[in-house]
């Protein structure tokens, strides 16, 4: 891809924002009082990173980079802008991972035309804008705020509120299990895995609910590491017996299963799939605690197909970064 020297020197706006766990719903059904409802986790790593400038043409690289093109053409039509734009994408948190990877590449191109455009876009506005967050609000929470979120759910044709937000601790760590192999349902998939959905109950929906809000929420303030673990491990459990059948089994990847059901019998208890999957986690209290079970779970990869990385919670939203002049033009490759 080449610019020319006018180019280069155009004003830039960069956005770097990171993968998100969802943990699960309190209706995975959307069928009761209180359709669906989130809770999940802004993570540090991986991220999406991207750099976006006015240009003579048309011009987008990187990762992604195709999916990126339309998010900017769909908001950019939508606002009645017809400019052309050089769009590079540095970094990309993996696609169809279960990590949210689509609302926060939408939320971040929508961020950065809106930052260099001059216009008063809020995540929410740029979500409905581009299709996204119409089931769960923890990925544009997470874009938002970070930290540990709870969402509302869709109410009155309106995209989930953030109910609640607590920052995860700083020495706590999670271990993310990837399977490059498997995809979790995306698209076509995940809209027919929610066409039908098994009956939910009130009082189950409620039951849940409870648990986050009086149990799990106020365990992150206190640091009760135990407690937290014991209520997303019982959220975990729930979601998988509920969307087995949909997914193939209780995890999507079986290999990233094993894994789990290994850190299992050592007595882990946060652990799970986020989301889709097939990406796992496994909550640790501390660093030393992290790579032991890094280890373990090294040694249960029989396939050697997995990538295990270590990663803390994230309690800051997006990086947005408005650059001028020759600021714009000597960008390293982060876009950061």
């Amino acid at each position: 891809m080449s610019q020319s020297h006018t180019d280069d020197l155009e004003p830039a706006v960069t956005v770097a924002t990171t993968a998100r766990l969802h943990f699960g719903f309190l209706d995975p059904s959307g069928r009761t009082s209180c359709p669906f409802g989130s809770f999940g986790l802004s993570l540090d790593r991986p991220w999406t990173r991207l750099t976006l400038r006015h240009a003579r043409e048309e011009a987008f690289s990187g990762p992604e980079a195709r999916r990126a093109a339309r998010y900017l053409r769909a908001i950019a039509e939508a606002r009645g802008v017809d400019n052309a734009y050089w769009l590079d994408i540095s970094e990309a948190i993996p696609s169809h991972a279960g990590l949210g990877s689509g609302t926060q590449l939408a939320l971040a191109v929508g961020a950065a035309f809106a930052a260099l455009e001059g216009l008063d876009l809020s995540p929410p506005d740029i979500a409905a804008l581009l299709g996204r967050g119409a089931r769960s609000g923890i990925g544009i929470a997470t874009f938002e705020t970070g930290g540990a979120v709870l969402d509302s759910g869709p109410r009155y044709g309106t995209l989930p509120q953030l109910v609640a937000r607590v920052p995860f601790p700083r020495s706590w760590r999670t271990l993310l299990i990837f399977d490059p192999e498997t995809k979790g349902l995306d698209g076509a998939d995940e809209i027919a895995a929610f066409e039908s959905p098994p009956a939910y109950s009130e009082d189950a929906r409620a039951a849940l609910e409870a648990l986050i809000v009086k149990r799990a929420l106020p365990a992150l303030k206190d640091q009760d590491f135990g407690v937290f673990c014991e209520e997303v491990g019982h959220l975990q459990a729930r979601m998988g017996d509920y969307f087995a059948a949909r997914q193939g089994g209780i995890f999507t990847s079986p290999r990233v299963g094993v894994v789990l059901e290994v850190l299992r019998a050592a007595g882990v208890t946060g652990l799970g799939q986020s989301s889709w999957g097939p990406t796992g986690f496994a909550f640790a209290e501390s660093e030393s605690e992290a790579k032991r079970l890094f280890e373990i779970a090294s040694e249960a990869d029989t396939s050697a197909s997995l990538r295990l990385v270590l990663a803390g919670g994230r309690n800051e939203g997006a990086e947005i970064t408005r650059l001028r002049g020759r600021d714009a033009k000597n960008l390293d490759s982060s876009g950061i």
